[in-house]
């Protein structure tokens, strides 16, 4: 057996055993054994990926002749709330992407300032947890450009999305938010788009600036982003598990 071979053998072991620990740990503080076993899983899962995985390895990418026809809109397709509701009647003139948290520069950009930064234009496919595919064409900002920019603070641990829609499609009802873990935000593949098969991105599918995570599942896409938070924990942040669908019983890590 080569010494490779070995190495992921011995980690993977270790990964189980902490798996265990964690399921121990939770069960001492109270925690049911389903949510353990979630937690335990989850962790599992997201180790093996990001051991098995290089960090910049890249999902594919399809060409022009392969971009679906038909690309169902996943969440909200037109939020209610009178803030999203005031910009998109201006046509998003007064759009400002916030960036703040644990930065050192916080940022306030508009959307013409974020076409201006250097663009890139990737053909991906989208997976939703639903069980359909679509393949896109997404031209926006690369995430890390814009974190490092803002400058991050060495606690900084996860970059969360605060997002116009409520699921509800009330005023009042909890907004669409997410997060991702700094390996995830600095890949690539990972950007804030505006455009969508080579035109303005519209309403139905996040106008007018949606995450693109293309090693997540669809729910990690989080669509109509007003403000990205670089936070050390997302405990406090609504239910407290790092997403909307997270909160309500969904894995925080979508990785595929």
């Amino acid at each position: 057996m080569s010494a490779s071979a070995m190495n992921r053998r011995t980690w993977l072991g270790r990964a189980l055993a902490t798996a265990g620990v964690m399921a121990l740990a939770a069960c001492e503080r109270g925690v049911s054994f389903s949510e353990r076993l979630k937690v335990s899983a989850e962790a599992l899962t997201r180790r093996s990926q990001r051991l098995l995985i290089p960090r910049e390895a890249l999902a594919p990418e399809y060409d022009v002749a392969e971009i679906s026809p038909d690309f169902k809109p996943n969440g909200s397709i037109s939020p209610a709330a009178a803030d999203y509701v005031a910009l998109r009647d201006a046509g998003f003139a007064d759009y400002r992407l916030e960036i703040d948290g644990l930065v050192e520069r916080p940022l306030s950009l508009s959307l013409a300032e974020l076409r201006a930064r250097p663009a890139r234009t990737q053909i991906t496919k989208h997976d939703c947890v639903e069980g359909w595919t679509a393949i896109g064409q997404w031209t926006g900002v690369r995430l890390e450009t814009l974190l490092d920019e803002a400058g991050l603070k060495p606690e900084a641990k996860y970059v969360v999305f605060h997002c116009f829609d409520a699921l509800t499609q009330t005023e009042e009802g909890p907004r669409y938010y997410e997060s991702i873990d700094l390996v995830d935000a600095r890949h690539p593949q990972t950007l804030l788009a505006y455009d969508m098969n080579g035109e303005v991105l519209g309403v139905p599918h996040g106008a007018p600036l949606r995450l693109r995570v293309e090693r997540q599942l669809g729910y990690k896409q989080a669509k109509y982003i007003r403000r990205i938070e670089v936070v050390d924990s997302f405990a406090d942040i609504q239910g407290g598990n790092g997403g909307y669908w997270p909160d309500r019983g969904y894995e925080w890590y979508a990785g595929i």
